[in-house]
């Protein structure tokens, strides 16, 4: 950041109260000699005198910028931005302006600033310097961005790939199971079909069922006849041997 804040105290120098005025020059000497916090109050003091004043806030600004507050030095710097602009050291104000945002890495900011210092002071160098600086880092920025943007939108649409899938997946996985459902109910309506036809058939008449019982019976007095006479037989042949 330039020191063009003391040279802007003496330009204006007649114009301030006295007490401002000399709570400018402590804070001024603090700031030569390194000492940032006590020429923080002295600047802070003199603002309290006249809040308008450009000198006390670009002072103020320059004093923070030291102390590497640059959120701070920005905010008092935008505080004069209008009042700024109005002075001889306009260009010297977007200049610091532009220095504090290169600091908080905001390029945007900086290039704004710098371009604004380059129209008022076309053949100040070290503001050329720095606004190609901060515009090849808003460049890089802004192409990081869009691969960011364009990474998320693909990681977007392959999850929505893999949830249609998914989902597709989940939708044939029922229609089968609904499928093997519908088989086999239609197997095993089937099955009771054939069981009931088959006891229909198994089912007889009164009359065939008599007819039937009788054969069985018949069957079984001619087998127990048979047995009988085998019995009868047996028992003669051990008479005979007896007999003997």
């Amino acid at each position: 950041m330039r020191k063009c804040v003391l040279i802007l105290l003496l330009t204006l120098t007649s114009l301030l109260a006295y007490g401002q005025k000399a709570d400018l020059r402590k804070g001024n000497r603090q700031f030569r000699k390194g000492q940032y916090d006590q020429a923080d109050i002295s600047y802070r003091k003199a603002l309290m005198q006249d809040t308008t004043s450009v000198t006390a806030r670009y002072n103020l600004a320059g004093n923070l910028y030291r102390q590497e507050n640059y959120e701070e030095a920005a905010k008092q710097l935008d505080a004069a931005k209008e009042r700024a602009a109005l002075t001889a050291f306009a260009a010297d104000y977007d200049y610091n302006r532009g220095d504090v945002a290169i600091a908080q890495q905001d390029w945007k900011t900086a290039v704004e600033a710098l371009q604004q210092c380059l129209l008022r002071n076309p053949g100040d160098l070290e503001a050329k310097e720095n606004y190609i600086y901060a515009r090849n880092k808003l460049m890089e920025q802004q192409g990081q961005d869009q691969n960011q943007n364009q990474d998320q939108n693909q990681d977007q649409n392959q999850n929505q790939n893999q949830d249609q899938n998914q989902d597709q997946n989940q939708n044939q996985d029922q229609d089968q199971n609904q499928d093997q459902q519908q088989n086999q109910d239609q197997k095993q309506d089937q099955q009771d079909q054939n069981q009931q036809q088959q006891q229909e058939e198994v089912q007889l008449s009164p009359q065939q069922a008599q007819q039937l019982l009788q054969a069985i019976q018949e069957k079984e007095k001619q087998t127990q006849e048979k047995v009988d006479a085998e019995k009868a037989k047996a028992l003669k042949s051990r008479q005979k041997e007896k007999n003997w």
